[in-house]
């Protein structure tokens, strides 16, 4: 699947990840509006919660001329202390100008890199991280004196793997890396 594609190619792409996809496609297409989709990128993924629960998770980004739509949804089980609870999903939009994106970071892990080619080998996994200075997290730890700590920017970071995701999504994430870098770099 290509990632240089239109609103239709995002919004099939949610629909075939299966999960909650007509409340991910109306957050995505109330976020985007009009504006053309130029790349875009659907990541499902599923992790385990303290109790040992699977939770799964849905990222979306799309890139339209003139901004990064970022859509994070999350599932949440029914609270067995309240009656009458139900199953909740959370769905979550920004949408940032690219002037103002001040870092599009790519890892790339390469298997057995004495036999790289270039053009030809893949990264077994690709760590994508997007920031605008919107988010920070603050860590701190007591110390001798009193607190120390260290400020982060935490806007988006992504881990894609051929072994989780599949060669295809590890292929697809450095297409919309490399259209957000290009999109970015204009003045």
């Amino acid at each position: 699947m290509s990632t240089t594609a239109s609103a239709d190619g995002m919004l099939s792409a949610i629909e075939r990840s299966g999960y909650y996809p007509g409340i991910i496609a109306d957050a995505m297409s109330s976020a985007v509006g009009s504006e053309q989709v130029v790349s875009y990128f659907v990541h499902h993924d599923a992790h385990f919660d303290p109790g040992m629960e699977v939770r799964r998770h849905m990222t979306v980004l799309a890139l339209t001329p003139t901004r990064l739509v970022y859509s994070h949804t999350d599932e949440y089980p029914a609270d067995e202390n309240v009656p009458d609870s139900r199953p909740q999903a959370e769905t979550s939009t920004e949408a940032v100008r690219c002037a103002r994106i001040s870092t599009v970071a790519v890892t790339r892990v390469i298997p057995d890199p004495a036999n790289y080619q270039r053009g030809v080998t893949m990264p077994s996994e690709i760590v994508l991280t997007i920031g605008w200075n919107s988010l920070r997290h603050l860590e701190l730890c007591e110390a001798d004196h009193g607190y120390t700590g260290a400020m982060t920017s935490d806007d988006v970071t992504m881990r894609i793997s051929e072994a989780a995701d599949g060669a295809e999504a590890v292929e697809q994430v450095l297409a919309f890396a490399q259209a957000l870098s290009s999109t970015t770099s204009r003045p």
